[in-house]
């Protein structure tokens, strides 16, 4: 496999390194500061009050950075932070003033629903010191919780994982305070005392602009953001391990159906109900050992629709189940060869994840009794097959942190009962040779064997396939400009079973380089960019090239516009053939008020390809969210999604080929920090013509559901869920018929030793 591109454009930018290290040496700002924690000598009550007497003894934090849109300015209103511990927990407490307090932005809502357009604060940890991936635990003034990871090896953040601890806040008449108590059995440090940990403070003050505050500086066109961690220095006497937490559940549902095609008279099944349990065991703060018996792995939420017409590869959608949480970070790799959300439902399961000095791991095992699809991937498109068979799943990584970068290896295989089998395996790594500068790359073979069912797919034919997957990219960041620079090689036999790899065969170059500049006033940064990208099949027939010249920017109400013009060549069928496509591209995103927020406007108009029938049209695609807050209580979130096309016919007409619509509404009621009241409502159809396809299609055909739910949570593991849906979709006559309803409730509780 060669990289001949990318190490055209590597050795060119190679040879400005040495050139501006004595600039580079000048802008350093200085490191960040220590800050100081110390025992309690008290106890200390979460109550969003700092009037404990175990506070007495806590050194204000009040030397702060607004990083945005300010470049690590002083920032516009006063925050002061404060730290303690005690034998099991580590404490931080908050005093924000503002200016007005009755413009804070604290609505009530569920577990992680603290999006940017509101007021929030908390502590970002790295308790590895690795200076790498960062635990986020932030809360907004009603003590409504967010967690996540923040990974600089992917550049990424992962909301997904939860983490038991306690968070409480107040309104006051000057601000808004803040407490958060976190067990340390809820993190994973390294073995030594006393301790040193990396840690910054952070608050989100949302008004004419989004106001970011931190405790350290965040240097401007830096490719990392924990690695500006304070130091926290001070911690001794720390639990070891041997923390246990045992949550079972049980569910029970009744599902009624048609009892033959829709609409025919519908009938109630039997109540049926499961039990299961979840067990965590972390024997030292390094490691994490899960366990998982048949598992709940509902989704109490749906995934918001997608529109898939006139796709030609799968969708994504993110991983939402708990078991697959605990060091989600390392199967984050530049090749997605690990999608958990394949193992559609197991029936056991068992995973550990540690760190042993600088070097981390995870492996987790899994029987999966199947059900879904299966991604067939290919050049041009991608198909899917059903997974009607059991199969067992192991995957695996370890990583070798090297300073600032690393080198790892990653593993995964799938064995299916009656045969076939899918194995990949290979190396990754990560160089940072600058603050400016990151280089990553992975390569993996895979060996698969079908399985002999050619009655759910033709590639399913019991034959042996063999395969390579490469990918390099090296971006580079300044303040002023920035490039991405990416080659990928994929051959055609490469198969990730476990993964989300919907394109093979392939050898693309991508290069996305832009230049950013910072106006005062109404419009605060523009990033104007230029894209090219090409790839050919293994034959070096062109797949597609794209062409794309923009811009970006932010504002005011914390908005944010983006937009280009792309000018591409497609293929489009079996043939070799490509059509042209040019077409408008926008986002636009802003978050004006209390009352309104998460606006957002995207899509793209113009040229569009007719991939069902190999020729050219025009078309577009709207998608349009908001969220309305009539009181900090109520929320009402709206997603709706448009996609047309028009194809250009011998005689010159343009005749309208399908319209698809997808509208969603979300409304939650939330009472209090611990109990909700939601219903969504999401209906999708796709009109067509069908004398205008080659193949036979449906003139129409279409969904609609309804779900209710009502929550108690005490913590992310002890739940009690109960809720109703009801799913109707369109017959032969175009008719709304019922083809699904349901009643369920689940009980969960988590018991921690």
């Amino acid at each position: 496999m060669r990289f001949p591109a990318l190490a055209a454009v590597l050795a060119v930018g190679m040879l400005s390194f040495n050139a501006l290290d004595d600039a580079r040496a000048a802008e350093a700002p200085p490191p960040p500061a220590a800050l100081p924690i110390a025992r309690t000598q008290a106890a200390i009550r979460v109550d969003g009050l700092l009037d404990d007497a175990g506070w007495q003894g806590a050194a204000p934090i009040d030397v702060w950075y607004e990083t945005n849109p300010g470049d690590n300015t002083p920032p516009k209103v006063k925050s002061v932070g404060y730290l303690s511990y005690d034998d099991k927990f580590f404490y931080a407490g908050f005093d924000f003033e503002d200016p007005d307090p009755a413009s804070i932005r604290a609505p009530f809502g569920d577990r992680d629903n603290v999006p940017s357009s509101t007021d929030y604060a908390g502590v970002i940890l790295n308790p590895r010191n690795d200076r790498r991936t960062g635990i986020i635990f932030v809360a907004n003034p009603r003590g409504i919780q967010f967690d996540s990871i923040n990974d600089d090896a992917s550049s990424s953040e992962d909301a997904s994982p939860d983490f038991f601890w306690d968070a409480a806040g107040k309104i006051t008449k000057t601000g808004w305070s803040l407490e958060i108590r976190i067990p340390f059995s809820s993190l994973r440090y390294a073995r030594g005392d006393p301790q040193t940990w990396g840690i910054m403070l952070y608050r989100n003050y949302p008004r004419d602009f989004r106001y970011q505050m931190f405790s350290t500086r965040l240097p401007r066109g830096n490719n990392c953001f924990i690695c500006s961690s304070n130091s926290l220095e001070g911690l001794s006497g720390l639990p070891g391990g041997g923390h246990l937490v045992l949550a079972p559940y049980a569910n029970g549902r009744q599902k009624a159906e048609p009892t033959a095609e829709l609409g025919t008279p519908f009938e109630s099944g039997p109540l049926e109900g499961d039990l299961g349990l979840d067990v965590k065991w972390t024997p030292l703060a390094t490691t994490a050992l899960d366990a998982t018996l048949n598992p709940d792995f509902s989704q109490i939420e749906s995934d918001v629709a997608q529109i898939g017409t006139n796709e030609r590869f799968a969708l994504f959608y993110p991983e939402k189940r708990p078991f697959f949480l605990e060091g989600s970070e390392l199967f984050s790799t530049p090749i997605q060869a690990v999608y958990t959300r394949t193992i559609t439902s197991p029936r056991w399961g068992v995973r550990g994840t540690g760190k042993l000095g600088k070097t981390g791991y995870t492996a987790l095992v899994a029987q999966d009794r199947g059900g879904g699809s299966v991604i067939l991937p290919g050049p041009n498109g991608s198909d899917f097959a059903d997974q009607d068979f059991r199969s067992v799943v192991a995957i695996g990584r370890v990583r070798r942190d090297l300073g600032s970068s690393f080198v790892s290896l990653l593993g995964s295989g799938r064995q299916v009962e009656g045969g076939g089998s899918n194995q990949l395996l290979g190396p990754d790594f990560q160089w940072q040779p600058s603050g400016n500068d990151k280089v990553t790359g992975q390569f993996l073979m895979s060996w698969s064997d079908t399985p002999d069912r050619p009655e759910l797919a033709s590639e399913w034919n019991g034959q042996a396939l063999r395969g390579h997957a490469g990918d390099l990219w090296w971006n580079r960041s300044t303040k002023t400009y920035d490039w991405f620079a990416e080659y990928r090689d994929f051959g055609d036999g490469f198969r990730a079973d476990n993964g989300f790899v919907p394109q093979v065969g392939l050898r693309e170059t991508f290069l996305d380089t832009g230049y950013t500049f910072r106006p005062e006033g109404f419009v605060r940064r523009v990033r104007s960019y230029f894209i090219f990208d090409r790839a050919t099949d293994r034959d070096g027939e062109l797949l597609n090239r794209y062409y794309s010249v923009g811009f970006g920017a932010n504002a005011r109400w914390d908005s944010f516009a983006r937009i280009r013009w792309a000018w591409e060549r497609v293929r489009a069928g079996e043939a070799t053939q490509t059509l042209p496509r040019s077409r408008l591209i926008y986002t636009l995103t802003a978050n004006p008020s209390r009352l309104v927020s998460d606006l957002s406007l995207d899509g793209f108009l113009g040229q569009e390809i007719d991939f069902d029938n190999v020729r050219t049209g025009s078309g577009g695609n709207v998608s349009f969210g908001a969220t309305l807050r009539p009181s900090d209580h109520l929320e009402l979130r709206f997603n709706n999604g448009r996609r047309w096309l028009d194809v250009d016919l011998p005689d010159g007409s343009k005749p309208r080929l399908f319209t698809a619509k997808v509208d969603r509404l979300r409304a939650t009621y939330t009472f209090t920090a611990r109990s909700f009241l939601r219903v969504i409502g999401q209906y999708v159809t796709t009109t067509r013509d069908p004398a205008l396809y080659t193949d036979a299609v449906d003139a129409k055909d279409g969904s609609f559901s309804v779900s209710a739910l009502l929550a108690y949570k005490l913590n992310w593991q002890t739940v009690l869920f109960a809720g109703y849906g009801d799913n109707r979709a369109l017959d032969e006559s175009a008719d709304w018929q019922r083809e699904a309803r349901e009643f369920f409730v689940k009980l969960s509780y988590a018991f921690q030793r």
